[in-house]
């Protein structure tokens, strides 16, 4: 792979024809439209946050250099931007009025309102540009081992960057566009970044069944994102259908999983959310995200629910009454020992040889307080189960 380093290049180089698209958070050209500054393999702009892309900003107006840019020479003699998007695009937007500085002051400023001799400070500032030509595999390989300046790319964006092509543009176009309509629907049962691609790397593990690597190597080529988009909008719809409403803990299950196993079954929506209200007013519930498995899978795995469990306080005077009683009766203080086969029908089991025991099952209506405490033997605590 060839390298040539440039220095001679300006802000105000790059800024010729620079476009900034508002509506996908994109910087695409620049460098009077030699310079495609988000080719398919890059991430999506993630600098505007009033902080870094402010930060690129005064590194500029303090005479700061902003470290090294990397920009890949294709075969029709132009360029894209393989490392440095995000500083391109900060001051890129910055130039365009997009966002402002604070000045001495305090004072908000936009490009168009510096001084003139600052503004000419930010134009003038040279880049330090490292210009590579290769073969794509070997452009594709460094991007993936380069350090990238900034926030490192995440697995995800990785990902994009190894099978770019017509198949991740047209899906990042859908599930990373923080203007999509239907995102503030999707994020209630999605947990992350659309912008660092957490909704995408979803919709991909639900769709190829958490082998996103294989499925994305064989669609690559795809002109179009169809079975992924129709599945992750099917398995979304079953969700809002299902459930009459949102709860915080329903957003980053695992919906994909829950729809494979549960989607062929019957449920009542009006009657699922009275469940569901039952179980968040439950105090002796302590996993509220469990909530939902649970009902889906017909409340037979109580475990889901991390049910709060008997404490020492109250199970040692349990014992104590128990193992009391049998002694005085000469029984097990173990109460289905003592009703069972001989050879344990009398055994006294030492406090830690016993569990804590749900008389009535909570399942069936019976509370964790001592009222509804007994000391079973281990292995018949274990067998019970929740008969």
């Amino acid at each position: 792979m060839k390298t040539t380093l440039l220095t001679d290049l300006t802000v105000a180089d790059i800024c010729d024809g620079f476009v900034y698209n508002e509506f996908e958070g994109k910087g695409l050209f620049g460098w009077g439209g030699k310079l495609v500054i988000q080719p398919e393999y890059q991430r999506n702009y993630i600098y505007a946050d009033g902080k870094r892309d402010v930060a690129v900003v005064d590194s500029l107006l303090k005479g700061y250099p902003l470290g090294l840019i990397y920009f890949v020479k294709t075969e029709r003699g132009t360029y894209e931007v393989l490392d440095g998007q995000q500083r391109i695009t900060s001051f890129g937007r910055f130039v365009k009025d997009k966002f402002s500085v604070k000045d001495a002051n305090g004072m908000e400023q936009y490009f168009s309102g510096l001084a003139a001799d600052l503004q000419e400070k930010i134009l003038s500032a040279k880049l330090t540009i490292y210009v590579c030509e290769g073969e794509d595999s070997e452009i594709k390989n460094w991007f993936k081992t380069i350090n990238i300046a900034g926030v490192p790319l995440n697995e995800q964006e990785l990902l994009n960057a190894i099978y770019s092509g017509p198949f991740v543009s047209a899906a990042k176009a859908t599930f990373s566009n923080s203007k999509n309509a239907k995102m503030q629907m999707w994020k209630s049962y999605v947990k992350g970044n659309e912008n660092r691609q957490d909704i995408l790397r979803t919709a991909l593990e639900w769709v190829s069944k958490g082998n996103v690597t294989g499925y994305m190597s064989a669609h690559r080529h795809d002109e179009t994102i169809d079975e992924l988009k129709t599945y992750f909008e099917t398995v979304i719809d079953w969700v809002d259908g299902v459930f009459n409403g949102t709860e915080d803990e329903m957003c980053g299950l695992e919906w994909g999983r829950l729809y494979e196993a549960y989607h062929n079954n019957g449920y009542v929506p009006e009657e699922v959310w009275t469940r569901v209200k039952e179980l968040y007013a439950d105090e002796f519930v302590k996993n509220r995200r469990g909530i939902f498995e649970y009902i889906l899978g017909g409340e037979t795995e109580p475990r889901l629910l991390e049910l709060r469990v008997f404490e020492p306080k109250e199970t040692k005077p349990v014992y104590a009454r128990q193992t009391k009683e049998a002694e005085e009766h000469g029984h097990s203080n173990c109460p289905l020992c003592a009703i069972g086969p001989a050879a344990n029908r009398t055994r006294i089991y030492k406090f830690n040889e016993m569990d804590a025991d749900h008389v009535t099952a909570w399942s069936k209506g019976g509370a964790t307080d001592i009222s509804n405490c007994q000391m079973l033997c281990k292995t018949h605590n274990r067998a019970k189960g929740n008969k």
